[in-house]
């Protein structure tokens, strides 16, 4: 005979309240239950102390006689250190990616980096010739802008007459 100890759940629509119970494995999750170890009532603030209540003793009594807690009450045990904390994945192990879409992943991360490397070994020479470039545009643009204003001015001096 499998042990858990679980969550049954009570309580109106909307408005849960769990009870902390000892059950077999195979029994329903708000059927039959061995013993009631304590209640937990997600609805009131955090630091309450009717939120989380439980019998500590019996507890123990049940974890020794190899009762095993399901995760969410796992979660809840070991804030009161009564187990370890449980291994909560972000990702589940079951739908991680598999073998071909890691390669498929490292293979684009290679390229990019290669990407990455082949630019910057043009980038010197591209930065020189930019330097070069400035250089030798710098006396055209003095040039149109002196210009320009000159050719600006009579045609203004048409508009006002």
């Amino acid at each position: 005979m499998a042990l858990k100890i679980r969550l049954s759940r009570g309580g109106a629509k909307k408005r849960p309240f769990y009870k902390i119970v000892v059950a077999e494995a195979l029994s329903p999750r708000d059927g039959k239950f061995i013993e009631r170890l304590g209640s937990y009532n997600p609805m009131v603030a955090k630091d309450h102390a009717e939120r989380l209540v439980l019998d500590v003793e019996r507890v123990k009594y049940w974890i020794s006689k190899g009762a095993q807690p399901t995760l969410r009450v796992a979660k809840m045990l070991s804030s009161d250190g009564l187990v370890k904390t449980p291994v909560i994945r972000d990702q589940p192990i079951k739908s991680a990616p598999g073998k071909k879409r890691k390669e498929r992943e490292a293979e684009a991360a290679e390229k990019l980096a290669s990407a990455a490397e082949a630019p910057a070994e043009e980038a010197p020479a591209a930065e020189a010739l930019a330097e070069e470039a400035p250089a030798a545009q710098a006396p055209a643009e003095e040039a149109t802008a002196e210009d320009a204003p000159a050719a600006e001015a009579p045609a203004e001096e048409d508009k006002k007459e």
